[in-house]
């Protein structure tokens, strides 16, 4: 029999990263990327969890959450998660709360397996050996060099099939150039690989008709995004009238926002997010919900997060290789994935495999 083990108070420190370049998609641009990292102790072991949003992110995990998960058992991980969601009652779920509860329940998904000595997938239980992944970057700010120079390293140095760029530049009012970085795309990675874009609800509804029309020339099959993903009327419109997969949910924060979003038939593929929607935990409610309607699922951003939990989910398509999250994770952690090839095998050492390197990202830290 496994004995009890109680959760110690989370540490939680929080990371402000410059970008490598100035980036944006069509409805936001940005210099820095923060990370919020809560480790999680019982017994001899420790579990590290994380997610990208504001630093009140991290304030919130400290004063409000940690205390609330102190000495429950380690194991019992949905009862620490419901825990979590009663807490935020007042403050609200969507955003910096769902976030918050994100990190600390990958965090105690990783402690739970380091526990038992088992690497996470094993401990969730294994669909695939190999979960696909695609290159995801080619912001609004790059110039073609900088855009060919990304998108070649992913399709022609490591052998990744897939490849995403932003389009919907200035909310929509640079489709001529939108589409000119597409036909770019299209000749650098060949006829083979796939192209995907995301407008990052950046087009009106038939704008972005329009627009997917003129993308099916490059053919694109990915459309993310196309109008608001708040818009769920507006995405089924764009999803009936073309042939490309229209994709979005990666601002879910609770399992009823997926259930409207299928309901509304508005998506091909229902995005997930790890770090957004409640941790593991509800990323795998999240995904069998999607699983019971007959669609596939992929993970938004964060790879590293999103590993072993991916490689559980029958359902999935794919993994987004997104760069801002690839470049942070293999910075601070120890044990980054390799996705030459296009794939990522997330079995490697115990719990999630990653290792904080404390010491090394101490000039990032912000609190």
């Amino acid at each position: 029999m496994i004995p009890s083990l109680q959760l110690h108070q989370p540490v939680v420190s929080t990371y402000t990263v410059p970008t490598d370049a100035p980036e944006a998609d069509g409805t936001l641009s940005w210099d820095t990327t923060t990370v919020v990292i809560a480790e999680v102790t019982a017994g001899d072991a420790t579990g590290s969890g994380w997610t990208y949003g504001p630093a009140a992110v991290g304030d919130l995990l400290r004063e409000e959450l940690g205390p609330v998960v102190m000495g429950l058992d380690a194991f019992d991980i949905p009862a620490a998660h419901d825990a979590l969601c009663r807490a935020i009652r007042n403050a609200g779920r969507p955003g910096v709360a769902a976030c918050a509860i994100s990190a600390l329940d990958i965090a105690l998904w990783d402690l739970k397996a380091r526990l038992l000595e088992l690497p996470l997938v094993r401990l969730l239980g294994a669909a695939r050996e190999a979960v696909p992944v695609y290159g995801s970057g080619g912001f609004t700010t790059y110039h073609d060099t900088h855009l060919a120079a990304q998108l070649n390293g992913w399709v022609h140095g490591q052998q990744i099939p897939r490849v995403k760029i932003k389009i919907g530049e200035a909310w929509g009012r640079a489709a001529d150039r939108d589409l000119s970085r597409v036909r770019t795309a299209r000749e650098v990675i060949g006829a083979e690989a796939e192209l995907y874009v995301d407008a990052n609800g950046g087009y009106t509804r038939k704008q972005a008709i329009r627009v997917g029309h003129a993308l099916a020339e490059h053919g694109v099959g990915w459309y993310e995004e196309p109008v608001s993903s708040d818009d769920l009327t507006g995405l089924r419109l764009v999803r009936d009238a073309l042939l490309c997969d229209v994709a979005a949910g990666e601002y879910g924060y609770d399992l009823p926002y997926f259930a409207r979003m299928i309901a509304a038939g508005a998506v091909d593929c229902l995005q997930i997010d790890a770090t957004r929607c409640g941790g593991i935990t509800e990323f795998l409610r999240a995904a069998a919900l999607a699983q019971s309607h007959g669609l596939e699922i992929s993970a938004h951003c964060a790879p590293h997060a999103h590993a072993a939990v991916a490689a559980a989910v029958p359902n999935l398509r794919h993994i987004e290789w997104f760069h801002d999250h690839v470049r942070i994770e293999s910075m601070f952690f120890d044990g980054a994935l390799d996705p030459t090839g296009g794939v990522i095998r997330p079995d490697g050492g115990v719990g999630h495999g990653l290792t904080l390197r404390t010491e090394e990202v101490e000039e990032y830290r912000v609190a």
